[in-house]
């Protein structure tokens, strides 16, 4: 409830995104699945212990270390209600917030190039995604990068997802074209 009442300022899209979000990527423990040509009855199997994997999405406002403080305030609070009950947390991938500034030549450039190509003013939205450029802006230091490409954000994800073939060529024009001005000289 804590997180729900949480909401982004960002032009984030969908609108359902503008809020923090904590979803459990997988559970393991108890016994393996059979496989499925095993014609046996399952044994009675109460497991002890098991692990999960959480995906903790943050907002931009929200600080990192924050965050790892309020996952482990949840959890001392279940190890002083529940009897026995101990956990240990390991963080696998940590990828923070990143924006691009409208006035990069990368915005700048993809943004002429929508108008051109388009003939329509470009809306700029933030994703609560965990695009390639945010890899590209902590990893490789460039810091400038967008994430730009046909398709739309309130169908990523979901079995009915498509892109349509014209918005896929007009994605291709618009890049050309923005490469095209980028790398070649003048």
């Amino acid at each position: 409830p804590a997180m729900a009442a949480r909401r982004t300022e960002m032009p984030v899209v969908p609108d359902g995104a503008r809020q923090s979000t904590m979803n459990i990527n997988s559970i393991h423990g108890g016994q393996a699945e059979p496989s499925d040509d095993y014609d046996g009855l399952p044994a009675h199997c109460v497991p002890d212990s098991c692990r999960i994997v959480i995906d903790r999405r943050f907002l931009v406002e929200e600080n990192v270390e924050e965050v790892r403080a309020e996952i482990v305030a949840l959890l001392e609070g279940l190890k002083v209600s529940r009897d026995k009950f101990d956990y240990d947390m390991r963080e696998l991938n940590v990828v923070l917030p990143s924006m691009t500034d409208k006035s990069a030549p990368v915005v700048e450039t993809i943004d002429a190039a929508i108008q051109d190509v388009l003939g329509v003013e470009p809306t700029y939205v933030a994703s609560p995604g965990s695009y390639d450029q945010k890899h590209i802006d902590r990893i490789g230091q460039l810091h400038n990068c967008i994430a730009y490409g046909p398709g739309e954000l309130e169908l990523a994800h979901k079995p009915d997802e498509w892109i349509g073939i014209t918005d896929m060529l007009d994605s291709a024009k618009v890049m050309a074209a923005a490469l095209q001005k980028l790398l070649l000289p003048t």
